[in-house]
């Protein structure tokens, strides 16, 4: 077995790196650590995760092999707030409920129309 600190990096093709980092900022408080033309990563809040935009517009939003990337929440009580931040940040609401009761999930778009989840566990 190979010690890792698990998944932490993502890169994603995008139409546009400046657009797609307004609505992760706007969404869920990332904050830019790099950026060169064309490319911008982020990390977000409470982990040392990494998200890459890279400008490929010929290639953004096809998911391929990969049905979602997730976001878990804090606390369930946010799950409202998320599915409002998606939205006014120019996301697309594809589904809402609960896995069980108290653990509330969002299915998403993101702009470049990459399926996102928000979810409590």
């Amino acid at each position: 077995m190979v010690r890792t600190y698990g998944l932490t990096h993502i890169g994603l093709a995008v139409r546009s790196a400046q657009r797609a980092f307004e609505f992760y900022r706007d969404v869920f408080g990332a904050r830019e650590v790099w950026r060169e033309p064309g490319s911008i990563q982020v990390t977000t809040p409470g982990s040392h995760d990494v998200i890459a935009f890279e400008e490929k517009a010929s290639k953004a939003g096809k998911m391929a092999g990969v049905a979602h990337f997730e976001f878990r929440l804090v606390n369930p009580k946010d799950i409202d707030a998320a599915a409002r931040a998606i939205e006014g940040a120019g996301g697309k609401i594809v589904e809402r409920g609960e896995f069980v009761p108290g653990e509330p999930y969002v299915f998403a778009k993101d702009p470049d129309g990459y399926t996102i989840e928000v979810w409590y566990e």
